[in-house]
């Protein structure tokens, strides 16, 4: 399911849900409890930010629309489709580089046009950049200019055995700006004061708003190749390995950074050292899915406590949910059950399978997996941790199409070897409201058994 897809089916749910909340009250004829007015108010703030990024995504596929549209007229192509966005129709040809077209080498296509003159080659990576409409911005040296991998190139990494970006996906995604490797936000450091006014006339309350610079730097990642200049020119399938393993590699450095990051040393600033945020800590020799619950509930109550906000996701390591599910009451029953119409015990529901992404729920909340959510924390380095967050405050900035950035280095002659570079830009800023942000720790989450 595409991005546009996803937030649309979540709006649709926070809708049924307001609706639902107030025709229960209506059918009881009561007025409406101040925990379900909360909700209600939740509800909102999270839909309007949804309203917001759902016109963000269209204004985008109508744009593109609209520039494929301009190419078949600039090509003078016949090959083209009909689609609508909105009140928008738009025709749109084949891309150059498909799944469908894999006799079409990319990287064979690159090659071809910077060192060997091709100029077939060099017009099917012009008309390339046009379909990708991604502005470029190359920080290195290099003479030869970045270029966008073909979106079933990047796709197939998906596959590979990696860790990938499943919090990194649940992020607020925002653009970067168009130049600068800094991101300053405003931060409101001492806010307007209210106060009853004693009598008619008398001063009334007056503080002034003041601020502060919330820093981030765009940080770089990337990842290099050395392959053969015969598996380039007369090498097949050497795109989807190239491609996937790179841009595999990227998309998990960004995992790991915006979980775990140092903020120093050309590192972003991750979840786990944000100075400020709520701590839970669960010490137990003989832990148990009860007691962690419990943790769970305290973080969520942190954040809306503290940051006036509600809480909407829970992430943590695979195993620990595994060590969820496989908890079971007196009876033996599960208390994490694997679907919906369940017993009254349940602390959640949720597919026992899954990574990322699972499905599953606890103490209400989707719980998203991430295989880079450390593992060796503790003072016997075999403790993981919990987060709990608020997604839309948690901001993530990358160039579209990213990681899509590549380049060749000139070819090492006397070995006939070629350098492919892939790299993004990106910027994590989980610090904005570091109350939206609660970590369990503790012996309670030492490694699990079953």
């Amino acid at each position: 399911m595409q991005l546009l897809d996803k937030l649309v089916e979540e709006r649709a749910s926070i809708s049924e849900t307001q609706e639902g909340l107030v025709q229960r009250a209506h059918d009881e004829e009561r007025d409406l409890t101040e925990t379900e007015d909360a909700s209600l108010k939740d509800l909102a703030t999270r839909a309007k930010e949804l309203d917001t990024r759902i016109e963000e995504l269209r204004a985008v596929q109508v744009a593109n629309l609209e520039a494929a549209k301009l190419r078949a007229e600039v090509n003078g192509t016949d090959d083209t489709e009909t689609r609508a966005v909105g009140n928008v129709v738009v025709t749109n040809e084949p891309l150059t580089y498909t799944e469908e077209n894999r006799s079409v080498s990319f990287f064979q296509a690159l090659y071809n046009s910077q060192y060997n003159g091709d100029i077939e080659a060099s017009d099917r990576i012009r008309r390339h950049r046009q379909e990708m409409a991604v502005e470029h911005r190359d920080s290195s040296t290099s003479s030869f200019s970045g270029l966008v991998v073909p979106s079933y190139l990047t796709e197939l990494a998906a596959e590979l055995s990696r860790a990938g970006r499943p919090f990194a996906d649940q992020c607020t995604s925002l653009p970067l700006p168009d130049t600068g490797m800094t991101i300053n936000i405003s931060r409101v450091t001492t806010g307007s004061s209210a106060a009853m006014q004693a009598s008619e006339n008398d001063a009334v309350s007056e503080t002034d708003i003041d601020d502060t610079l919330l820093t981030a730097d765009v940080r770089t990642i990337a990842a290099g190749q050395q392959v053969s200049r015969q598996a380039v020119e007369r090498g097949t399938g050497i795109d989807a390995l190239i491609a996937a393993d790179m841009m595999g590699a990227v998309a998990t450095v960004l995992e790991d950074q915006v979980l775990n990051g140092s903020g120093s040393s050309g590192n972003m600033l991750g979840l786990s050292n944000i100075s400020g945020i709520n701590s839970v800590t669960y010490t137990d020799g003989s832990p148990t899915a009860a007691e962690a619950y419990s943790k769970i509930v305290d973080g969520i109550q942190q954040i809306n406590s503290n940051r006036f906000a509600g809480a909407d996701l829970i992430v943590m390591h695979p195993r620990r949910l595994a060590w969820f599910q496989s908890s079971t009451d007196s009876s033996g029953r599960p208390l994490v059950v694997p679907q919906q119409q369940v017993p009254t015990n349940a602390q959640g529901v949720g597919p026992i399978a899954g990574y990322g992404v699972t499905g599953a729920s606890l103490a209400g909340l989707p719980v998203v997996t991430s295989g880079k959510i450390s593992t060796a924390a503790g003072s016997g380095g075999n403790e993981d941790v919990i987060f709990i967050v608020r997604r839309g405050d948690m901001l993530l900035f990358e160039d579209a199409g990213q990681p899509a950035m590549v380049r060749m280095d000139q070819t090492a002659g006397l070995n006939l070897t070629v350098t492919l570079v892939a790299y993004q830009y990106a910027c994590f800023i989980g610090g904005r409201y570091p109350a939206s942000v609660s970590m369990i720790s503790g012996t309670g989450l030492v490694a699990p058994t079953f």
